[in-house]
C-alpha cells in the first residue's frame, strides 16, 4: 500500500540578491553543482528547456551509478519571484513519486528569503517525506555554502 501525499515547506535567509538567486536555481549548469540530494551524490542534466512548458530530464545518485531519473515539467516562471514546477522521480523503469515543488524569493535586504514549497505524492511503498526533506535541505546547504564560496562566478 502507498502512502499517503506529504508536504514540507523550507525556508532559507541566502546571500545573494534575488535575481542572482533566481539563477543559481534555475541555470541547468548551476543546479547540477549544488542540486544533488547529498554530497556523496551526483547531478548530470541530460535534457534541459528552461520555459513555461518545458521539460527537462536529470539523473542523479552516486557519481558511479546516478541511477535515478528525475523528469521535470516547469509550470509557472516569473522571475525573480516565483517558479512552479514538477518532477517525477524513477529507477528501473518504477516510479517512486511525484512532487509539486514551489520557489518563492523575496528580496530582503543585500539578500533573498527563499521559500521552498514540496508536495510530495509517494507512488510506492515507503515513507519518502524524510528522504525528500533531508535532500532538499542537503542541496540547499551546498547551494548556500557554493554562494559564500563564490564557486559560481
Amino acid at each position: 500500500m502507498t502512502q499517503p501525499g506529504a508536504h514540507f515547506q523550507l525556508t532559507r535567509s541566502i546571500a545573494a540578491p534575488p535575481e542572482r538567486l533566481w539563477s543559481l536555481l534555475t541555470e541547468p549548469k548551476a543546479r547540477e553543482l549544488w542540486g544533488a540530494p547529498s554530497d556523496k551524490a551526483t547531478l548530470v542534466l541530460e535534457k534541459a528547456d528552461l520555459r513555461e512548458g518545458g521539460q527537462e530530464r536529470h539523473r542523479c545518485g552516486p557519481a558511479d551509478n546516478p541511477e535515478f531519473v528525475v523528469d521535470t515539467h516547469w509550470y509557472h516562471l516569473s522571475a525573480p519571484d516565483l517558479a512552479c514546477f514538477t518532477e517525477t522521480i524513477s529507477a528501473g523503469g518504477t516510479r517512486f513519486a511525484v512532487t509539486l515543488v514551489t520557489y518563492a524569493l523575496v528580496a530582503a535586504g543585500d539578500g533573498t528569503t527563499l521559500t521552498v514549497d514540496v508536495g510530495l505524492a509517494p507512488l510506492t511503498d515507503g515513507d519518502m517525506r524524510d528522504d525528500f526533506q533531508q535532500g532538499w535541505n542537503s542541496g540547499l546547504d551546498r547551494l548556500e555554502r557554493f554562494i559564500k564560496e563564490d564557486a559560481f562566478a
